[in-house]
């Protein structure tokens, strides 16, 4: 039975994710902040619950230990370097060839080619800077977090998510290789979905070493499209 340590397990994403792993027949191994482990009470009996900051490189490394598949959930809390703290005792202490995959937004670029609404400018630029001034979000912390994940020489993914909504599944997310191709102009995602694509990358060879950029496969410009190939 594979085995999938899931850092950030007890937010919105992660639980999605510990459904879709558990549907897949995945032995689970949750990762989350003591003061949230009731929210993992429905899975009681059926996961094991590491409680613990998911920047804390004793609990990640316990965690990870003997896991063949770890998803990670890059929260940027804080100014304490909490997503790159992180990522790097994943990095550090994940088995040898683990296959690893990391969420993100599509303000995370690899290469510098994405382009970029006005929206998502403003986002980052001044929410993002006001959010690090009141010491509640470091949106930098999460763009160092992913350049340490880019420069290792792990099996790794980065999922980019576009905006998020709720509801039923829509299906497997569409990707892209940058932010501003028209197949994701609808920058939209069901969070069961962006969490759907996280598992599913764990067994898509193909996505090691990319950092696909995601949209929902109904959406207008997903549809639009499909309709034009």
């Amino acid at each position: 039975m594979m085995k999938v340590c899931i850092v950030g397990a007890s937010g919105k994403l992660g639980i999605y994710m510990v459904q879709h792993a558990l549907d897949r027949g995945y032995a689970v191994v949750g990762v989350c902040r003591e003061r949230s482990v009731e929210k993992l009470d429905a899975f009681k009996g059926r996961i094991t619950v590491i409680p613990g900051a998911t920047n804390d490189r004793e609990v990640i490394k316990r965690a990870v230990a003997g896991c063949d598949r770890v998803l990670v959930v890059l929260a940027p809390m804080g100014v304490h370097h909490y997503a790159s703290g992180t990522a790097q005792a994943v990095l550090d202490y994940a088995d040898p060839g683990a296959r690893l995959v990391f969420s993100c937004g599509w303000h995370i670029t690899r290469d510098g080619q994405d382009v970029y609404s006005w929206k998502i400018k403003v986002l980052v630029n001044i929410v993002g800077r006001l959010a690090r001034l009141a010491r509640v979000v470091d949106l930098d912390d999460k763009v160092e977090a992913t350049r340490r994940v880019f420069a290792s020489d792990t099996r790794w993914t980065v999922v980019r998510g576009s905006d998020l909504e709720e509801g039923k599944s829509q299906g497997l997310p569409v990707w892209s290789r940058h932010v501003g191709d028209p197949i994701l102009e609808s920058n939209m995602t069901r969070r069961v979905d962006f969490a759907l694509f996280m598992v599913a990358a764990l067994e898509n060879d193909e996505l090691v070493h990319e950092a696909p950029a995601i949209v929902g496969c109904q959406t207008p410009s997903a549809l639009a499209h499909a309709a034009s190939e």
